[in-house]
């Protein structure tokens, strides 16, 4: 067993956003239409060294089902020939709030900066929904710095436990 501990984070106001704004022009961010290949590219790619597994087994049809969903949306983070990351931002009408469900860089493209700058710009993409809340959580599986840039962004943690996972 592995032993994790796992956090929950918030923002509930847009103010309070600490932007990082180290935007490089050749960033780009855009949401993209529904191509459950492209989601499960980046979960598979990004997710690999953190133990994102709770996809793996999802068939093409469970994909195209979650990707289809109309509170989902999904944004690329790219330069113009290449892909460098992506978040997947989930909106809850009923309870007037966004989830980031996942959000991560390709390897080659962490310890720059893009991270910061990409995180701002999703909680502001929550926003736009006009929502009380934007919310995520990680665990110590994730990278490092993961939990900093989170808190960085001005996010607060509202929410701590500790799990033990399969050693595989």
């Amino acid at each position: 067993m592995i032993p994790v501990e796992r956090n929950f984070l918030e923002l509930r106001d847009l103010k309070k956003l600490r932007f990082n704004s180290l935007k490089q022009t050749k960033f780009l961010i855009k949401k993209v239409k529904p191509n459950f290949q492209l989601n499960k590219f980046f979960y598979k790619q990004v997710g690999k060294k953190h133990r994102w597994i709770d996809r793996l087994s999802w068939s093409n049809e469970k994909w195209i089902n979650f990707i289809s969903n109309k509170n989902l949306e999904t944004y690329v983070i790219s330069e113009p020939d290449d892909l460098i990351g992506f978040f997947e931002l989930l909106h809850n009408p009923d309870l007037n709030e966004t989830e980031i469900s996942y959000f991560g860089l390709l390897e080659e493209y962490i310890g720059k900066g893009i991270g910061g700058y990409a995180l701002s710009e999703a909680i502001k993409k929550s926003f736009e929904k006009n929502i009380k809340r934007v919310w995520l959580h990680t665990c110590t599986l994730d990278h490092p710095n993961a939990l900093k840039n989170y808190i960085a962004r001005g996010m607060t943690v509202f929410k701590k436990e500790n799990i033990n996972i399969l050693d595989s």
